[in-house]
This record gives structure tokens, sequence and C-alpha cells, in this order.
């Protein structure tokens, strides 16, 4: 009987020296501990033990259905090692930059031009031209195809049109008689050239027609802005004088619409007009509009009282209402002066050389 007791005790006189090593925690599953507490020292591992299982079957011995073997786990490279005299980002892949801009802490960028990234190849070749081959042209004669290319230019920017536009048409009521005044033109063409006709003058209650003047203009365009124009002017009243024209139209940054024209004269009469409108929306349908118009002559000509330089300016401050934007009425009030010379004629026939008047007006196009 004690021979047996001895006999069973035998295995756990064996095991002792396994059970009293240290135990290597890091290598179970789900136990990796944090470098900081690896000992400073890692200690000699004893030789092991010797199975006491070696030489049984143990396949006999499977686990209950209702336990489930616990998937192998990977065992931690660092176990068994001194990570506390390891400094911060020492570890391969754990290295990080203080500042993720500075390439002399990322070694991989350094001596890389990182602007040239942000900035995309502009090809300098020509664009490839417009095809030639279209399949209608296989189903349709040449004057069929021919004739549908023509309409859709038409549609598309080359369809003819015609416009009649009245921007001053004013009755001035002022000091002494009341005044009225015009200013218009019409068109027809396209975007490129254009018929132009214009007209603009004025008169007095009372006094008739003072001056009136018709253009017939040839307009075409020399800019996404401007166009540029050639014709003749001519002058029913007072005098009736005929005028070859150059001028032009221009829409300036921020909206300033600006006209200006030279005039020379059969009789050799050399005349120059500036005219400049700004329409300042305060609402939607409420629209301010500054205007200016200076008129200048080369020379003196006493046949028709026009003194060299400026010789009359008008200023007006017009404020309108689009009811619709073909429609709108408008008030406002207009400065009038003659200068110079031309101020001179006009005292010694008596005339006024100054006027302020408050106009009441429509503005339309259609």
């Amino acid at each position: 009987m004690t021979r047996l007791a001895l006999i069973g005790l035998l295995p756990l006189a064996l095991a002792a020296p396994a059970v009293a090593q240290t135990m290597d925690h890091s290598s179970m599953p789900g136990m990796a501990m944090p470098a900081a507490s690896a000992p400073a020292k890692a200690a000699p591992k004893p030789k092991p033990a010797a199975d006491p299982h070696a030489g049984h079957d143990m396949s006999a011995m499977a686990p209950p259905a209702s336990q489930s073997t616990p998937a192998p786990v990977a065992a931690d490279p660092h176990a068994g090692h001194d990570m506390s005299t390891m400094a911060p980002g020492a570890m391969p892949g754990m290295a990080m930059p203080d500042k993720p801009t500075d390439q002399a802490a990322m070694p991989e960028m350094a001596g890389h031009d990182m602007s040239a990234m942000a900035q995309p190849e502009i090809p300098k070749s020509p664009p490839p031209p417009p095809p030639t081959d279209h399949a209608a042209d296989r189903f349709f004669s040449p004057a069929a195809m021919a004739a549908a290319r023509a309409q859709l230019k038409r549609e598309h920017g080359a369809m003819p049109l015609s416009t009649v536009m009245v921007n001053l048409a004013e009755y001035q009521a002022r000091s002494g008689a009341d005044g009225y005044r015009w200013e218009g033109q019409a068109w027809f063409g396209g975007d490129i050239n254009r018929l132009v006709v214009k007209t603009e003058g004025e008169g007095a209650r009372g006094e008739g027609v003072e001056s009136a003047e018709v253009q017939a203009l040839y307009s075409r365009a020399v800019g996404v802005y401007t166009d540029l124009q050639v014709g003749v002017r001519q002058d029913v009243e007072p005098y009736g004088r005929t005028y070859a024209t150059v001028g032009f139209e221009s829409l300036l940054p921020y909206w300033f619409d600006v006209e200006g024209a030279a005039f020379l004269s059969t009789k050799g009469d050399l005349l120059a007009r500036l005219e400049g409108t700004y329409d300042l929306r305060l609402t939607n349908r409420l629209i301010l509009q500054p205007r200016a118009e200076l008129n200048f002559a080369a020379q003196s000509t006493p046949e028709t009282r026009t003194g060299s330089g400026l010789s009359n300016a008008e200023l007006g401050l017009r404020l309108r209402y689009e009811i619709r934007r073909e429609f709108a009425p408008y008030i406002g009030v207009s400065w009038d002066r003659k200068a110079g010379k031309t101020a001179d004629y006009a005292r010694a026939r008596g005339e006024d050389i100054e006027a302020t008047s408050v106009v009441v007006g429509i503005k339309a196009f259609f």
C-alpha cells in the first residue's frame, strides 16, 4: 500500500521544478504584457522536465463537445526581452515625427519638391480638328445637309435680329420754357455685323426743335464687349450739315456703358462726343442711373455757334422702375451747361448758358 502511494506521488515530484520556474505570461493567449512590466533581466530558462505523459495515447481524452478549442495565438516576439531600456519610438514601425510637415523627420520625402505635385500638366499641343465625317451624310444629299447646317447656324448665333431702343424720352421742367429730349437707336443684324441707326435731339415748348440729328452706321464687334462703328451723321436742326462718323460702343469693367464718336463735316469741322452711363441696382426693379455727356470741338465755328474745346456738358441722375425689363418709367434731374466760346455765343444771343431740369420720362425697348 505504501509502495502504491509513493508511485502516485512520483509525477508530482517530477513536475515540481516546472511549476517552480518563472511563468512567462506573454506566451499565454490574451495575456501579452506591456514592455514596461518586463523584468530588468530575463531569468535563465531551466531545462524543461520530461513530459510525464510521454508514451501515452492522449487521443482518447477528447474535450467535451460543449467546450470549444481556443484558436492558436502567435507567440509574442518581444516575450522575455527587457523593453525598459528602449527609447520611445525605437521600435520598428513606431517612429512618429514631431511635425507631420517636417521633411527632416520624414526621410522618405526628403529631397522631393512637393509643390510640383499640385500643378496639373497643361497640354501644349493644339486641339484635334473637328470631325468631318458625319453619319447623316450617308443618308441625305449634300444640298439637304448644307441647308440643315445653315439653319443650325442661324439658330445658334447667326440668326439676324432687330431691336429698337429708346434710352431717353423725357419732359424737362425748368425755369423759363419747359423742354423735351429724346435719344434712341435701332439695329438689325447678328452678333458680329449690324446696321445701326441712331437719333437724338431736344427742343423747347412753344419754340420747336432746337437740335436734331440722325446717324446711319455699320457696326462690327471687334471684341467681346466692344463694337466699332463707322458711317454718316446728318444734322436736321439747326444747321443741315453732314459728317463722316467713326465711333465705338463698349461695356467696361464694373458694367460701365461707354460710347464715343468723332465727326468730320463736309466743311472741315471736327467734333467729338463722349457718353457714359452706369446702372446702380437698388432692387431687382428699381435702378439709379448716373449719366454724363461731353461734346468737344477742334475749332470755333461762328456759323454753328460752337466754340473750340469743351462746348457743353450734361450730367444727369435718373431713377427708373422696371415694370417689365422692356418698359421702365423714370424721374430724375438733369444739369446742362455750355462752356468756353460756345457760352460766349449763347450770351451774345441772349440765351441761358446753364439749365437745371426735373425730368420725367420712359426707357423702353422692343
